[in-house]
């Protein structure tokens, strides 16, 4: 039960590393709960084509459910900001922070390999139109380390087109080669990955998440497919081999000593 005596809102800072283009980023204390606020910069507040990209914002995103992308929970009015889009608390550093403080860890990386794909997917499965990801804003938490995905979608759209898909790709294999470089961190088969990514041809490219996923695939994991198909190659070989004219005949079939007893002569 909420205590009426308690202030509404207290703490509210501002965390200008947090801005985006058109949203200035502050933390606060909601009743008590830590909780993050995205709202209009001041000089674009009273514009309306700016109230109903955030109002659309709010909408298009409010429905979204994964573990690696920040989760929204209101849009109210907040005492000397504004109307605020509010959401979970997932006070940390972004990548491009933790780049230029060179405090990027393999663990780091080992996120952005997995968590970071999967979070790309889910957009992707429900048609989110969004700014471009880049290292500013992917935030990785301040207790636990996880990684969260902040301005993921703007638009919900019936289908992304092709081009969306690639600029995902690209954009991914650049923020990965961006932590590689930057790092040193050497990892062959990541780094092959995130070049295919950023390939000026678009048609050498992955051509979607899924042949990402595949092409992110530990080792151990494309032996165990180059064996299958080995195997599966010697057998049609082998079936190909009993079924043609140089398959081995069957001997001539003679009756042992044991089959000729009790045997009547004629």
């Amino acid at each position: 039960m909420i205590d009426n005596e308690q202030p509404k809102w207290t703490e509210i800072e501002h965390l200008p590393e947090w801005d985006e283009e058109f949203y200035d980023v502050y933390t606060a204390k909601k009743f008590g709960k830590w909780v993050m606020l995205k709202t209009l910069k001041e000089e674009l507040r009273d514009d309306p084509k700016y109230q109903a990209m955030i109002e659309k914002e709010f909408e298009v995103r409010y429905n979204l459910a994964h573990p690696n992308i920040i989760m929204i929970n209101d849009y109210e009015e907040v005492p000397g900001i504004g109307r605020c889009i509010i959401t979970d608390d997932v006070y940390g550093d972004s990548l491009r922070k933790l780049i230029n403080e060179n405090k990027v860890t393999e663990a780091h990386i080992s996120k952005l390999r997995n968590q970071l794909v999967d979070a790309l997917e889910y957009i992707q499965n429900n048609h989110l139109a969004h700014h471009p990801l880049r290292p500013e804003n992917i935030i990785f938490t301040e207790n636990i380390g996880n990684l969260k995905l902040i301005d993921v979608g703007f638009e919900q759209r019936p289908a992304l087109t092709p081009i969306d898909t690639s600029q995902d790709i690209y954009n991914y294999g650049a923020v990965i080669l961006e932590v590689l470089n930057a790092t040193g961190y050497k990892d062959t088969t990541l780094r092959h990955v995130a070049e295919r990514c950023t390939d000026p041809d678009p048609r050498r490219r992955y051509r979607d998440v899924t042949q990402l996923h595949m092409a992110l695939a530990n080792k151990h994991q494309n032996r165990i497919y180059i064996i299958i198909i080995a195997f599966l190659a010697i057998m049609v070989a082998i079936l190909a081999l009993l079924s043609s004219p140089f398959a081995p005949k069957k001997p001539d079939h003679h009756p042992t000593p044991i089959e000729t007893i009790g045997t009547n002569p004629q």
